[in-house]
C-alpha cells in the first residue's frame, strides 16, 4: 500500500480521516496560497492544488498526497478566515437566518518515481443557520473558536446550536469530505 500524506496542519482533518480509518502521516505544505479563480468551488481546488503539490515536490519517495482547502460562500462571497473579532462578527451577522454553501477542495498527488499523477475535485454544503442574536454572536466570539475556522464557525463544535439544517456532506462542512475521499483513494490504490 502506498503512504498516504495529508499536505495540512488542520486538527479536524486529521481526526477525520483517523476516524475514517485512513492511515496518514502529516506534511504540512508551508506555501502561499493565491487564489486566481472566482467561483468557490474552483478556489478551493486551486488552493488544495497548491497545497498538495507543495508538499509532493518535497517528497523523495511515491506517496499520496492530499491536499485540502474550505471555504464558506454566501451572495457570490468567499468567506476565509476571520481577520479578527469584527471580522468574524461581520460573518456571522451575514450567515444568520440564512443559508450558505461551505465548499471544500481536495486535490490528489500521487508520486510514483518521477511521474505525477493528480485529481482535483469539490464538494458543496448547504448550511442554513437559525437567526444569531448580537449577544450570541459577541459570547461565541469571546470563546475564540471562530478565529481560525472558514466562516468563523464550527459545526462540529458549539456553532452546532446554530445550525438549522445542511444539504449535504456533513464531514465537508467540518473541512474534508471523507466519504468522497476514500472512493477517489479506492481507485488510486486499486491501480
Amino acid at each position: 500500500m502506498k503512504k498516504i500524506i495529508l499536505a495540512s496542519a488542520s486538527p479536524r482533518r486529521r481526526e477525520l480521516l483517523t476516524q475514517a480509518g485512513i492511515p496518514f502521516e502529516v506534511i504540512t505544505s508551508q506555501t502561499e496560497e493565491i487564489i486566481t479563480k472566482e467561483t468557490p468551488g474552483e478556489a478551493v481546488m486551486e488552493l488544495a492544488l497548491q497545497k498538495a503539490r507543495a508538499v509532493a515536490e518535497r517528497l523523495c519517495t511515491d506517496a499520496i498526497v492530499i491536499g485540502a482547502d474550505t471555504v464558506v460562500a454566501i451572495d457570490g462571497k468567499i468567506l476565509g478566515k476571520p481577520a479578527d473579532e469584527a471580522d468574524a462578527k461581520r460573518m456571522l451577522e451575514l450567515l444568520s437566518g440564512r443559508t450558505h454553501e461551505v465548499c471544500t477542495g481536495v486535490a490528489l498527488l500521487i508520486r510514483e518515481g518521477e511521474r505525477l499523477r493528480e485529481t482535483v475535485f469539490f464538494e458543496g454544503t448547504q448550511v442554513e443557520m437559525y437567526p444569531i442574536t448580537e449577544e450570541e454572536i459577541l459570547s461565541y466570539i469571546a470563546t475564540g473558536e471562530p478565529m481560525d475556522k472558514a466562516g468563523a464557525y464550527a459545526i462540529q463544535g458549539r456553532a452546532a446550536i446554530f445550525v438549522k439544517g445542511i444539504k449535504g456532506d456533513y464531514a465537508n462542512v467540518v473541512g474534508l469530505p471523507v466519504g468522497r475521499l476514500y472512493q477517489e483513494l479506492k481507485k488510486w490504490l486499486t491501480d
